[in-house]
């Protein structure tokens, strides 16, 4: 119960990050417009677009649609592997093993 509680914290620490305001956001470059834009421009070299463009329609949500279905049909081929079935410890409904009745 402990676990799954502290699941639950988690995935909303996860969930709720970007719903915090872009504001402060915006004024952190990233590694491309401080590193890599700086010392392209040194070398006389100019930004080219990327090689595949996922900003452009719904490429990018089909990719990950892709990657959902190979990861599930991988996940579900392996679930016994993944998820062995538990062990039952005991005796099972019906069975008198020991009891006075059993020859």
């Amino acid at each position: 119960m402990k676990r799954a509680l502290l699941m639950l914290i988690c995935a909303g620490f996860l969930l709720a990050g970007p719903a915090c305001p872009g504001g402060r956001a915006a004024s952190w470059s990233g590694v491309d417009e401080t590193v890599i834009e700086k010392f392209a421009e040194q070398a006389g070299r100019t930004a080219s677009g990327p090689l595949i463009n996922t900003d452009q329609g719904d490429l990018l949500l089909f990719v990950f649609l892709l990657a959902g279905i190979v990861g599930g049909f991988i996940g579900g081929y392996n679930f016994r592997i993944l998820f062995p079935p538990r062990r039952r410890i005991g005796n099972k409904k019906g069975e008198c093993h020991g009891s006075a009745g059993s020859v």
